[in-house]
Parts: structure tokens; C-alpha cells; sequence
């Protein structure tokens, strides 16, 4: 078959079942994230094989874009109205969250006999999340209240958060492992963190000023794609975080544009068909023969890592004096975790190739329980705090 003939046909078809998957979503307690990865799981090389090279080979791209436009929407929620009433709890929450699960699963980690540089490293991974999968469950749900517009503000800092602690894990077990290049280690964590915020910040303010000059208050499609993909080449040009200058754009955008709601409505309305690909193709990358190769090891790091995101969730919750719904919940909305982890996966490896395979079989086998069961915890914490 043709190759284009091929690429056309399956893009169709993704795009149909995800029509599908959001009728049966809505009558089921499955979210359409989960059933759109067992759907790719079905399709993909573990069992159908049914999913084109020609299409795989351009799984990067798209998840990029998908990213790309969660982060301008995430960034998109942290108006200066929104942070005056919850900064304390978005802050706090997120922190907590954060760095207790890190200590947690590092600790349950290195007592079930794991060593001490190993799990630094997977204890650092743990505290990434998952922005794609919970804004969409969100978006999903319907949910505008207050418990969800304070979940998507801490998914937007998490993985700040999560990159932050990730990149000091790096440059401890470089020194504890006698390398000498820690400090550079520093460097690369304070360029790929600091460039992304300054990246945002320039591309933000410009934009901020210029939206809505082509057509008075209603900025045309191509203008907020074009800022967003601007900004995701850029950073990836620079070698800094897209997801962190996509947030921080947002969030420049949305404060500082005189109609600023419109750009990120434009994005709303084309965001759906490429959240539905990232997600079909995600669940056709899946290795499902990992989870036989978890072990002891994988076990502790799944338990360990939702104590840790449920104690964090809680212990932020009551610092801040948060309501109840939140304290109870507030932890099991934040279980879900998939690329961000990945790449911190693939990070380590590189930089310590004797981990290599104890890291990467942990971390993706985890991942496909988190990618798939963390969204219905998600959901099921949204129908539980009622949509406040």
C-alpha cells in the first residue's frame, strides 16, 4: 500500500475511534485516556501490529505538539485572580507532593535492598506526573469548580517541581558515584529550567501585546498554533524544557493580553484530535512484556510511589489549611505519570549507562500501570469533590 495511502487511513481511523471512545467514556467509569491506550495497546506491536511505520516514525512530533498546546492551556489557568485566592495551596500542595513522594519511594526503596544511587534516581522520577492525561480528564469531566482548576494549576508546577529535584538527584549520585562533573550536571538542570522560563517569558510578553491586533478581540487559529509551535521549536532548538516555556507563555498570555481568553479557546478547539493520536500511539509504544520484568523492585516503586503522592497531597493540603474534599483527594487526582517520567528515564540512563536497565525496565513497566489506571483514579477524585 502507499505510504500516504497508509497514513491517511490510520489517521482517520484514530480520529473515529476517539469520537468512539468519548461516547463510551461518558457511560462507563473507564476515561477515554485510558481507553484510547488500551485501544493503541490493542493495535500496536504487542498484539495487532495493525499501525503503520509510516505513522510510528512520527509519534515524537505529535506527542511534542500535544505537549505543546497542554502547556499553553495549563499555563492558560494561572490568571493573577486565580493565584491571589490559591497560591498558598497550589504552592504548598505541590511541593509537599513533590518532594515527599521522592523521599518516600526513595527510602522504601533503598529498604527493600535497592542501592542507595538507584533509588535517587527512581525516587526523583517518581514525583513527575502527567499534564496531558489530567487536563484531558478534566476537560472530560467538566469539572470548572475549584478542586479542579486548583488540580490543573499543581500539575502545571509539579513537573517544575519534579525536573528541579530530578536534576539535584542527577548531580548527587554523580558525586556519590566519584564522577566529576556534577557541577556541569548544575549547569545543564539550570539551563534546561531557567532557559524554558526566559523563553516563555520573551515569546510571552510580545505575544501578549500582539493577539487580537489581526482581528480585533478574536485572534485567528493560526495565530495561537503559530505562537505555540514557535515556542516548542525554539526550546527544542535551545535544548530547554518546550513544556515548561509552553506553561510559562500561557501564563504570560493569559495575564497580560487584553483578550487573552480567546488564544486559548482557539487552541481548545484543536487540541482533542492530536491529544486523541499522542495518546493511541502512547499505548501502541507500550512494552507489555516489562510487566514481567518488574520484579520486587517495581512493586515497591508502584506502592511506594502513590503513599508518597497521597501522603504529600495531604500533608500540603493541611499546611495550607485546604478543605477536606481536597486533603482526601487531592492525591489520588495526582497518581496518573507517563512522558515527563520517561524522559527523566532516558536522561538517567544516558548519564549512567550501568543503571541502564534496572531504570528503564522500572520505570516503563510502571508507567503502564500509572498510564492506565492513573487516569481513573483521577476521574474518580474529580466525581468525588462534586466538581468544586
Amino acid at each position: 500500500m502507499h505510504p500516504a495511502s497508509e497514513f491517511l487511513l490510520t489517521l482517520g481511523g484514530i480520529l473515529l475511534v476517539g469520537l468512539a471512545t468519548d461516547a463510551i467514556g461518558r457511560r462507563t467509569f473507564l476515561p477515554r485516556v485510558t481507553l484510547l491506550l488500551l485501544f493503541g495497546t490493542l493495535i500496536g506491536k504487542e498484539m495487532l501490529d495493525l499501525i503503520p511505520q509510516v505513522f510510528t516514525d512520527r509519534f515524537e512530533i505529535i506527542a511534542n505538539m500535544a505537549l505543546l498546546m497542554v502547556g499553553f492551556l495549563l499555563g492558560g489557568k494561572l490568571t493573577a485572580d486565580f493565584l491571589q485566592r490559591t497560591a498558598s495551596r497550589t504552592l504548598w500542595i505541590s511541593v509537599s507532593t513533590a518532594v515527599v513522594t521522592t523521599v518516600v519511594v526513595t527510602f522504601i526503596l533503598m529498604a527493600v535492598g535497592i542501592s542507595t544511587n538507584i533509588a535517587i534516581l527512581l525516587g526523583c522520577i517518581a514525583s513527575a506526573t502527567a499534564p496531558a492525561a489530567t487536563m484531558d480528564i478534566v476537560l472530560e469531566s467538566g469539572c470548572k469548580g475549584p478542586f479542579s482548576e486548583l488540580l490543573l494549576s499543581i500539575v502545571a508546577l509539579d513537573d517544575v517541581w519534579g525536573l528541579i529535584l530530578f536534576s539535584l538527584g542527577i548531580a548527587l549520585v554523580s558525586i556519590l558515584a566519584g564522577s566529576g562533573d556534577h557541577i556541569m550536571q548544575l549547569y545543564v538542570a539550570l539551563w534546561d529550567i531557567g532557559g524554558a522560563l526566559i523563553l516563555g517569558a520573551v515569546l510571552g510578553f510580545p505575544a501578549a501585546y500582539l493577539t487580537g491586533r489581526i482581528r480585533t478581540g478574536q485572534p485567528m487559529l493560526m495565530e495561537a498554533l503559530g505562537l505555540v509551535f514557535l515556542c516548542g521549536g525554539i526550546a527544542i532548538w535551545l535544548d530547554v524544557s518546550f513544556l515548561i516555556a509552553s506553561i510559562v507563555m500561557g501564563a504570560v498570555v493569559t495575564n497580560f493580553a487584553r483578550h487573552h481568553e480567546y488564544p486559548f479557546h482557539e487552541i481548545e478547539n484543536v487540541e482533542w484530535p492530536f491529544m486523541t493520536i499522542f495518546f493511541v500511539l502512547a499505548g501502541a509504544s507500550l512494552d507489555l512484556g516489562m510487566i514481567r520484568e518488574i520484579g520486587l523492585i517495581g512493586a515497591a516503586y508502584i506502592g511506594s510511589r502513590i503513599i508518597g503522592k497521597l501522603l504529600g497531597a495531604r500533608i500540603g493540603a493541611q499546611i495550607c489549611r485546604a478543605d477536606t474534599v481536597t486533603r482526601c483527594w487531592m492525591g489520588f487526582a495526582l497518581l496518573p505519570q507517563a512522558g515527563v517520567a520517561m524522559g527523566m528515564a532516558l536522561v538517567a540512563s544516558n548519564r549512567f549507562p550501568e543503571y541502564q536497565q534496572v531504570l528503564l525496565t522500572v520505570v516503563i513497566s510502571s508507567t503502564i500501570f500509572f498510564e492506565i489506571i492513573g487516569p481513573v483514579f483521577t476521574r474518580t477524585a474529580l466525581r468525588r469533590a462534586g466538581g468544586d
